[in-house]
């Protein structure tokens, strides 16, 4: 298989934050603490997750999915194409941080989300990242939307063979970092939106070996789950297997840049009204719609209170608030919507006056 660098071949804003320089600086077992809150909502983007390499795999230049890697053209066949829109979305909304006797054997690489189960494949021919064992590299987790939580590092134990089913019993106990409220780097909802941190790989490591991340929120029970398949061969961060089908004709790092960046098929629109008022409150109505052009498996509606409000009860969905800054996530029954289907949520709010904004910021989640 021909090894490239990602970002020699699309080399779109997107692709940047895959790459990071490597040091050789072990410190096993470390605790990264860093300043400022964290924001998260997504994916591994460095080591990359099975998801996010199989949505870069397999998007066209007009917004389709059409899978190239053979493993991910699997995970299409058995799940569809929408995960593959949706790879920031690997996650359990009762999680609550479990790991071990939550998650089922097999399953790991889904979180046991079953819209995501073609993603638990015993293949070896994923997307791989190539590393060199014991080294410090930058480590990068895409940012899709704002919540505070801790990061948990696993790798699998030694002999492992990515062939055979992935168990508990594979990876082991402990992990090998844990990072504390890492820091964001750009806008959240956005491909280049990351947090990032410093960390050692496991020392002694060789040949292939899955990265298993384990994100939680502080601020509710919900927690991401990610499969990154790597490969000890002193590598620096290369990643192969995107763009290839397999059969030794992949992907020419020579090509010439393509300046325009893909279409994003997937989105949603938000619209508010009030529906009941009195002194000193009132309650409204939020409309969520698919506008997009492929099913989504989840949303998030973002707006600012004015001041003197707040939310006191909120029903259909699930919310953070920050001040006057609120995020409303979509319930676990009204999260998938076919292009054009519409789901509302509500709240009763106290305030001097009914809030007069009726668009609000929506995105998938």
């Amino acid at each position: 298989m021909t090894r490239r660098l990602l970002a020699q071949s699309r080399p779109r804003a997107l692709l940047l934050t895959l790459l990071a320089l490597l040091t050789a600086i072990p410190a096993l077992g470390l605790v990264v603490t860093a300043g400022g809150d964290a924001e998260a909502h997504g994916t591994p983007m460095k080591p990359a997750s099975r998801t996010f390499l199989c949505w870069q795999d397999g998007l066209t230049d007009t917004g389709e999915i059409k899978p190239v890697n053979p493993a991910c053209g699997a995970a299409a066949q058995q799940s569809g194409t929408t995960p593959f829109y949706n790879w920031f979305s690997v996650l359990r909304s009762d999680g609550a941080g479990r790991t071990r006797g939550f998650v089922p054997d097999g399953q790991l690489c889904s979180g046991g989300n079953t819209n995501f189960t073609g993603f638990n494949a015993a293949r070896d021919d994923w997307p791989l990242t190539h590393l060199t064992s014991g080294a410090t590299i930058d480590f990068s987790y895409n940012a899709w939307a704002a919540h505070p939580g801790w990061f948990k590092v696993y790798i699998t134990k030694d002999g492992f063979d990515p062939r055979s089913t992935l168990t508990w019993d594979d990876v082991e106990d402990q992990p090998f970092l844990t990072v504390d409220h890492p820091p964001l780097n750009g806008s959240p909802g956005t491909v280049e939106a990351n947090y990032s941190w410093r960390g050692a790989l496991p020392a002694n490591k060789s040949g292939r070996h899955i990265i298993y991340m384990v994100w939680q929120r502080s601020d509710s029970q919900e927690t991401f789950y990610s499969c990154s398949d790597v490969v000890f061969d002193g590598g620096n961060g290369e990643v192969t297997g995107v763009k290839d089908p397999g059969d030794g004709s992949g992907p020419d790092p020579t090509d010439p840049p393509d300046p325009t960046d893909p279409p994003q098929p997937g989105d949603c629109s938000a619209t508010r009204k009030t529906t009941g008022s009195w002194g000193g409150g009132y309650q409204s109505e939020v409309t969520v719609k698919n506008t997009g052009t492929v099913p989504m498996l989840g949303w998030m509606v973002d707006w600012n209170l004015p001041a003197g409000h707040r939310i006191d009860s909120l029903w259909n969905g699930a919310m953070t608030a920050q001040g006057q800054a609120v995020m409303v996530h979509n319930a676990g029954h009204n999260g998938s919507l076919d292009p054009g289907e519409s789901t509302t949520f509500g709240y009763v709010a106290s305030g001097p006056a009914a809030d007069p904004a009726t668009a609000l910021t929506c995105r998938l989640g």
